[in-house]
């Protein structure tokens, strides 16, 4: 299977320029840097979490209350601190995708699997491509990656990725949320 034609009909509809690039299956980041010989810092992991107002860790499977899209380098880990700081001062209202005066996070965790599989329909798991906007869902991306003049995203298949500058990622996301919220590996 090939880039799911949702995720190729959004960029073209988005009058978006790209490139399609096609590589060994691979399933992490780091593997995709490594088989496509470029720097871990311009390629993009995309991460599904949950911004949580009660401070619950338990994940509604029927709805995307609170879930969000998180971007952040192949080179980096999130740091759920500054990322739950940054969603609260951006007031996120993750129910509709949007920014509001609604939010107050308390609590920022991975999303299971089994939610990704039932709501996140059309993409591969761990290929999950930060368009947001697509399952109305807000998008944050780190700072760093914006530094690059093109980076590497998910397409939606293990395959496939997308070469994208980040100016033209912050035109077709709405309310595309910036901060730094990624640490170093250790």
């Amino acid at each position: 299977m090939a880039t799911p034609q949702k995720i190729i009909k959004f960029l073209e509809n988005s009058k978006t320029k790209y490139e399609l690039l096609k590589h060994k299956t691979v399933y992490t980041a780091y593997d995709k840097a490594a088989t496509l010989k470029v720097p871990e810092k311009i390629v993009g992991k995309t991460l599904v979490v949950k911004l949580d107002p009660a401070g619950k860790s338990s994940v509604s499977h029927g709805a995307s209350r609170g879930m969000a899209l998180v971007l952040i380098p192949a080179n980096k880990n999130l740091d759920k601190q500054k990322l739950r700081k940054i969603a609260k001062a951006k007031s996120v209202d993750a129910s509709t995708s949007s920014v509001s005066t609604l939010s107050s996070c308390r609590r920022v965790d991975f999303v299971k699997e089994n939610w990704m599989k039932k709501n996140l329909k059309g993409v591969k798991i761990g290929a999950i491509p930060p368009f947001g906007v697509l399952w109305k869902l807000p998008t944050f991306i780190d700072r760093g990656l914006l530094q690059n003049p093109k980076i590497i995203i998910n397409s939606g298949d293990y395959n496939y990725s997308i070469k994208i500058s980040p100016a033209v990622l912050k035109k077709i996301i709405p309310d595309l949320i910036t901060g730094n919220f990624s640490v170093a590996r250790k």
